[in-house]
């Protein structure tokens, strides 16, 4: 945990203003400029241009923020950490990117998250469609000066060649991710894919990228703990980043986005294969695919908030 010289901003206290009143930060959290120092910061990144079936993650974002609301921030006793007091965190907006130009939004993407890099250690971003974790894993690579071990939690591959001719979708970025050495190949995995796929051929031309696979029917067989397990074993102590697609949620727990999938994971399954990553090296990472016009009573978009609120904590929790 880092040392600061001044004292920490710590979000609005939900003891003093009701939470569904002040900011409309994250978590109520402080905007980065209003704060001398950063460890942690949220990026909003509301782009949704290469979705393939139900457009709306643009404004997942938003709706992340609103619902981290409903969290009670200030002690996680899961982890036994305060992790508001432990480190700065900050909120950072959202990118400015162009909705017509996937190219352009995608240096935008890259170009914002590198300069937050420069005063900010580890990043979290709020989606979005799964093609901005391309433009996030180049900025981290430049971050580290090195590739990362990728842990991807989806329903879907998302290691397809192209959609229709077009390079750059939801449906592509670890491909395009692989081409350029983003990711440790012996490091990096899927976790949570199920369903049916294009071709016989898809699984076999992911494994060639290096991933190993966790399906769903792994997690039910044998449960969150073994899975967890599996990822420590795998990871080991290489930096990690974590790129968690909201739809890895059964619809019955994440109805609200682009292509769900049904027979998936329960929040508490996911939560708790994310609490068992304590320890290891969370660099940083990303929370995509809440379309919130899809979405009821804010389960979703409550989910991915929780989500971020963990990733947030493995961070305070990882070797010094």
């Amino acid at each position: 945990m880092a040392n600061h010289k001044t004292k920490t901003i710590e979000p609005v206290s939900g003891t003093i203003v009701p939470r569904y009143a002040g900011p409309s930060t994250f978590c109520r959290l402080p905007e980065i400029r209003d704060v001398d120092t950063c460890d942690i910061a949220i990026l909003g990144v509301p782009f949704d241009a290469g979705t393939s079936y139900r457009p709306g993650a643009r404004f997942g974002p938003g709706a992340i923020r609103q619902a981290s609301r409903h969290l009670r921030y200030n002690f996680h006793p899961n982890y036994q950490t305060e992790p508001f007091k432990s480190l700065q965190v900050a909120d950072a907006g959202d990118v400015a990117c162009n909705p017509y130009n996937i190219s352009e939004a995608i240096e935008q993407i890259e170009k914002t998250a590198t300069e937050i890099h420069q005063q900010c250690e580890s990043l979290i971003c709020l989606g979005g469609d799964h093609t901005i974790a391309f433009p996030l894993l180049r900025a981290m690579n430049q971050r580290l000066n090195g590739p990362v071990a990728l842990v991807h939690f989806d329903a879907h591959l998302d290691t397809w060649d192209t959609y229709f001719g077009a390079p750059y979708t939801h449906g592509t970025p670890f491909r395009r991710a692989s081409e350029e050495g983003l990711f440790m190949e012996n490091s990096s995995m899927h976790v949570g894919i199920r369903g049916p796929l294009y071709s016989s051929e898809d699984l076999k031309n992911d494994e060639e990228l290096g991933f190993k696979t966790i399906h769903c029917d792994e997690l039910e067989k044998f449960g969150p703990d073994h899975v967890a397990d599996r990822i420590r074993k795998r990871v080991g102590d290489c930096p990690l980043y974590l790129s968690i697609d909201i739809d890895v949620l059964d619809p019955a727990h994440a109805p609200g986005t682009g292509t769900p999938e049904i027979a998936g994971l329960t929040t508490r399954e996911l939560v708790n294969i994310m609490r068992g990553l304590a320890g290891l090296n969370l660099v940083g990472g990303d929370v995509v695919e809440v379309s919130p016009s899809y979405d009821h009573a804010e389960l979703t978009s409550l989910a991915a908030a929780t989500v971020v609120f963990e990733m947030i904590n493995l961070i305070v929790c990882r070797p010094s």
